[in-house]
């Protein structure tokens, strides 16, 4: 799926397309006495808009194949259960019995981003007494396969019956999500297994060992499995959109140069599988680019937000930057193919569709995010060593980047397009400052012209925005969140301004200046470390006590991981440690109540002794910049500033040790294995690195 420019923007958390109108009413398929209904319940799917919930199913990723189940393991076509394959759903129902039985659930769980295990037993006629005598196993892969073991601890042989009934609709993941799946489509017998026809695609399923019968008209495959005493028998299911037999592979597969094999370990026995998790989420979530297959880019989320989405590509791009440039370059190409074509005073922004920005705000435009992050994640991919190659290439669209900014901003404020005519977003005043500042240095050192013109316009936006963006209170002050064409300046604090603590790298292990001054930004830390902002579990979206405050908002009240991370490492690197470390720890508990795969974002309700958070009904996970946060959240615990084209690598750890001894290895800076380890008193160690590179800070 290559980026282009969406139509419209999905509503917040929502799939990434829907076909308009109401629910379609499901009527049965002729020749099908027997029809199921996919995608909904008894009354049908959700109305229009109305996202079935997710937060309860197991999702396995390996995208372009994904897998979404309930936890009792039987796939019955409800809600968005099935098996995908590039946004299509190929099989909604793979029922199992057993001697004419049900299975009795008794676990399901994740094994990996991309498999899933399920646990059950049967009861039959045959069982001695209370304890079953035969168990079953399914494990499910998101690449389209999936297998059923039976074991028996019976003292005697068993025959027994076992049928797999299969059905699908072949719909679109979007309309599945909008309850307009549609009836369950005839099937037929083909070769060892099942085939089903729709419009502009079709879906096979075959099964080893070949069933003894097949009945087209109900979609059920049979065996006759005899069990020896203490035996087993394996089916196993391939599911499939062609005739190849070969299943899907995705990018994280194929091509493991893109994610390097990195490790944590510490004192705290959680950092490891925090830090492996968010690796393979993270890997099972990149796509290829289909005009350019050996470019891979960071899909959104599953399951909603599998299409291109480029600002938030590129932040995942680079937050993994300690683990790979390689990941970024590939990303900055994909992205740089869609810049817009010069129409003037237009030259240079980058497409994305709006997004919701809370009851305060209007829809903000991720296409001038996307455009203001391109310099920012080729100046530090260049700092972390990319290669002056591919720096060379991807320069002219940087600058046009900066051009652009430069054009639109003037000498004063950006203002982004949208319907609020005027409005000056602080949010994206970080941005832009972050991305001329650092845009400066990149042109300097690359010896391009520009460089003092962004300098320049970037030292007169601090200067405005210290005075006009400040709202003086008796608690001591706040950022505003937007000024208004008139002047007025909008109060509400949320998780945006975390953003202005997010400065960037610079040369030398610098980091760039912020737009508050020293006071401004001791205030701030105050305020994002407070209860109003700080839940326990992380940084709401918006602080308790503001109006329209929701702890379910996506930006009006929940957590998201992503503005906790930014808030953790710029609140670190402004030496705000304490405030740092709890919103650390707050994410870090969180993560173990998720199974350590953490959602893009989770409700802002308040911590307390007997709670746990409550999860989003329609929060992607995995998502792509929750998975790379783990990486940002982590590494900003070593505080690792390389400079690569000076050979240097400087180490800014966090002093008070909040999670207490840390390793990280398989790390890279100049294109060099990197690992560093933080002792429990706060102390930085290099034990491994290039040999040109130089320890410096």
């Amino acid at each position: 799926m290559a980026f282009k420019v969406p139509p419209r923007a999905p509503a917040p958390g929502g799939p990434v397309s829907t076909a308009p109108g109401p629910a379609r009413r499901q009527v049965p398929a002729p020749g099908l006495p027997d029809a199921r209904r996919i995608g909904g319940g008894p009354g049908g799917g959700p109305g229009h808009g109305e996202l079935p919930p997710v937060h309860s199913a197991l999702i396995s990723v390996a995208l372009p194949g994904l897998v979404v189940s309930a936890e009792h393991g039987q796939l019955t076509g409800h809600g968005l259960e099935g098996f995908y394959q590039n946004g299509r759903r190929l099989l909604a129902r793979c029922q199992l019995k057993v001697a004419g039985r049900e299975p009795i659930a008794l676990q399901g769980r994740p094994i990996s981003a991309d498999r899933a295990r399920f646990s059950a037993v049967v009861r039959t006629p045959s069982d001695s007494g209370p304890d079953p005598e035969i168990a079953i196993e399914r494990v499910r892969r998101a690449d389209g396969s999936e297998r059923i073991t039976l074991r028996s601890a019976s003292p005697r042989p068993l025959r027994l019956p076992v049928e797999i009934a299969l059905g699908t609709d072949l719909a679109e993941l979007g309309a599945v999500a909008a309850g307009r799946a549609g009836p369950e489509l005839p099937g037929s017998v083909h070769d060892s297994g099942m085939r089903w026809t729709g419009p502009g695609a079709h879906a096979v399923v075959s099964a080893q060992p070949p069933p003894a019968d097949a009945l087209a008209s109900a979609g059920v495959l049979r065996w006759d499995v005899e069990l020896p005493p203490g035996g087993s028998y394996t089916i196993e299911l391939h599911i499939r959109s062609d005739r190849a037999d070969r299943p899907v592979r995705s990018p994280g597969q194929a091509a493991g140069q893109a994610l390097p094999l990195a490790e944590a370990e510490g004192d705290d026995p959680r950092v490891a599988p925090l830090f492996q998790s968010g690796l393979d989420d993270l890997r099972a979530l990149l796509v290829r680019d289909p005009a350019h297959p050996a470019d891979v880019y960071a899909a959104a989320g599953v399951p909603w937000r599998t299409g291109p989405a480029p600002a938030e590509a590129l932040w995942a791009a680079r937050m993994a930057l300690p683990l790979t440039t390689r990941l970024a370059a590939a990303t900055l190409r994909a992205v740089a193919r869609t810049q817009l074509p010069d129409t003037g005073r237009e030259l240079g922004p980058l497409p994305g569709p709006v997004r919701d920005a809370g009851p305060h705000l209007p829809p903000s435009c991720t296409g001038v995010e996307a455009t203001l992050a391109f310099p920012v994640v080729l100046a530090e991919a260049r700092r972390w060593g990319l290669p002056e190659s591919d720096v060379a290439e991807l320069l002219p669209v940087a600058e046009r980047c900066l051009r652009w900014l430069r054009t639109s901003a003037g000498g004063g404020y950006l203002v982004e397009p949208g319907p609020a005519v005027g409005l000056v977003r602080a949010e994206t005043q970080a941005h832009a400052h972050r991305a001329a500042v650092l845009g400066a240095e990149l042109l300097r050192e690359c010896g391009r012209p520009g460089a003092q013109e962004c300098a320049g316009w970037a030292a007169a936006l601090r200067e405005r925005f210290r005075e006009e963006f400040w709202i003086e209170d008796l608690a001591g002050g706040r950022p505003a969140a937007a000024r208004t064409a008139d002047g007025r300046l909008v109060p509400p604090l949320g998780a945006g301004a975390a953003h202005l603590l997010d400065t960037g790298l610079l040369g030398a292990g610098r980091l760039a200046p912020g737009l508050l001054d020293k006071v401004q930004t001791e205030q701030l830390a105050r305020l994002l470390g407070s209860p109003v902002m700080d839940s326990g579990w992380g940084l709401r979206g918006l602080g308790a006590k503001e109006p329209g405050y929701n702890p379910f908002g996506h930006r009006a009240g929940a957590v998201r991981v992503y503005d906790t991370a930014v808030a953790v490492t710029g609140l670190a690197a402004a030496g705000y440690e304490k405030e740092a470390s709890a919103l650390l720890r707050g994410v870090l508990d969180a993560a173990e109540t998720f199974g350590y795969r953490l959602p893009e974002m989770y409700a802002g309700e308040q911590r307390t002794a007997d709670s746990a958070p409550l999860p989003h009904p329609a929060a992607c996970r995995p998502a792509a910049v929750a998975a790379a946060s783990v990486v940002q959240l982590l590494t900003a615990l070593a505080g690792i500033r390389p400079d690569a084209p000076a050979g240097t690598v400087a180490l800014a750890p966090v002093r008070s040790a909040p999670l207490g001894a840390v390793r990280l290895s398989g790390l890279s800076v100049a294109g060099e294995p990197f690992a560093v380890r933080v002792s429990r008193l706060g102390v930085g160690m290099v034990e491994q690195a290039a040999a040109r590179l130089q320890l410096g800070g």
